[in-house]
């Protein structure tokens, strides 16, 4: 009997051209990893008894891993958003903006605010959908801003707003 999962949330569909570009690489690339897999299963499968054939369990797995990435990345790419400009109004922190934050301690961070498929929080890349960018979004400079956190409330000012050229 399955395991029920419920739905996962909806995600926003915004994305950065440089975002875009990764995930169009990852695409390419994963078709050629699909390839180098397929030929070692086949090998892997002409080695006689399937059941114990450690090789050709783990290629399947492998197969059916990149089959399930490359589904999703297919499905993924045609409904995204690429946002190319940044806004009229570049003082005001919208998707795509790099914000410098600073706490009550004088502590600074830097964030920018991008899609659900390319955060990565080690660089400061933070989702659209996180309660951070929420917080942040539409905030001017010098602007007050309350973030909850796990470990509670979190006073925050906006210290800097830059974007980045995506021409």
């Amino acid at each position: 009997m399955p395991r029920y999962r419920p739905p996962a949330q909806k995600t926003s569909l915004y994305i950065t051209p440089a975002g875009y570009r990764v995930l169009q690489d990852e695409l390419k690339s994963i078709w050629k990893r699909r390839a180098d897999v397929t030929v070692a299963l086949a090998a892997a499968a002409a080695e006689g008894d399937r059941s114990e054939n450690a090789e050709y369990i783990y290629r399947k797995k492998e197969l059916r891993g990149i089959d399930r990435r490359i589904r999703y990345l297919q499905k993924r790419l045609p409904a995204l958003t690429v946002v190319h400009h940044a806004p009229a109004d570049k003082n005001r922190i919208f998707f795509g903006a790099w914000v410098s934050v600073e706490d009550l301690d004088g502590e600074q961070a830097r964030y920018q605010i991008v899609g659900p498929d390319e955060i990565d929080p080690a660089s400061g890349r933070i989702s659209v959908d996180s309660p951070m960018a929420r917080a942040l979004l539409k905030k001017c400079l010098d602007d007050e801003v309350k973030v909850i956190t796990p470990q509670g409330e979190k006073l925050l000012y906006v210290v800097e707003i830059s974007y980045p050229d995506n021409s």
